[in-house]
């Protein structure tokens, strides 16, 4: 969420050498404390405080929440989820238990969730950053711009049924058309057609390979090897198919024209 219109003011340098000394302070007093020395005494006059000084506070508070939620926000208003969930189900899928490792499947739904958001972010930049760079439009103007291009990316993908819910959980009267419906039902409506779409897919990717789990359990059964687990057997063959039908480049492929 941007600021208003107007310019963060920074702390004065003044304000900057006195946080430095005050820490270099402490750490003194307890270094002489620690070697049996006395505490100085350290006395703070802030000043006069008014309005602006407390605008200020209120500002950096502000930026640094912003800056906090920053990751949520770009996980939950991207393609990330879906493409997230649909690679953690593969993985259950074929029983590799840690295989691809966490940090694997997080880098590459990242760099996909970059690759499908790119026409977006250069819609969003060229639109709102460019020009709130140059001074050309303020802070209210470049959110309203900025935020245009992925609202238009979120209602492609929801469910009407998904938005229509969240408008009556808020008792908000029907709009007349989608761009008057306000961004935060808009959000929570977009996670939860991901949500809907990611487990669909998911359950798609689960049928194949539980097939082959049932054919081996019941060859281990019809065998009498009631000691020999399945999943030890099917494992293999489970791999052999994923790799022979180009499971990766189906996965990705599939996941990369759902968005589109």
């Amino acid at each position: 969420m941007l600021l208003p219109n107007r310019r963060l003011a920074l702390p004065a340098p003044s304000t900057c050498l006195l946080f430095v000394a005050l820490t270099c302070g402490l750490s003194f007093g307890l270094t002489h404390d620690a070697i049996g020395g006395t505490n100085p005494s350290v006395t703070i006059d802030l000043g006069q405080t008014g309005p602006k000084q407390t605008a200020v506070v209120f500002q950096i508070l502000a930026l640094l929440t912003v800056l906090s939620l920053a990751p949520a926000f770009f996980i939950m208003v991207t393609s990330f989820t879906r493409i997230v969930i649909v690679l953690s189900f593969l993985r259950q899928a074929l029983g590799t238990q840690q295989v691809p490792p966490n940090q694997i499947l997080i880098s590459l739904a990242l760099f996909l969730t970059v690759f499908v958001m790119a026409p977006v972010g250069q819609t969003v930049y060229s639109q709102a950053v460019e020009p709130l760079l140059a001074e050309k439009i303020s802070y209210e103007e470049a959110w309203t711009k900025g935020i245009q291009p992925i609202r238009a990316f979120m209602l492609r993908q929801i469910r009407d049924k998904d938005l229509e819910l969240f408008i009556d959980l808020g008792k908000i009267p029907k709009p007349n058309t989608v761009d008057q419906v306000p961004l935060h039902v808009v959000i929570p409506a977009f996670i939860l057609s991901e949500l809907r779409i990611s487990f669909q897919i998911g359950f798609l990717i689960y049928i194949p390979f539980l097939i082959i789990d049932m054919v081996v359990a019941s060859i281990l059964m019809a065998m009498g090897m009631m000691m020999l687990p399945p999943v030890m057997i099917s494992l293999p063959f489970k791999l052999i198919l994923f790799v022979l039908a180009d499971g990766w480049y189906l996965i990705v492929g599939s996941l990369v024209k759902s968005f589109q």
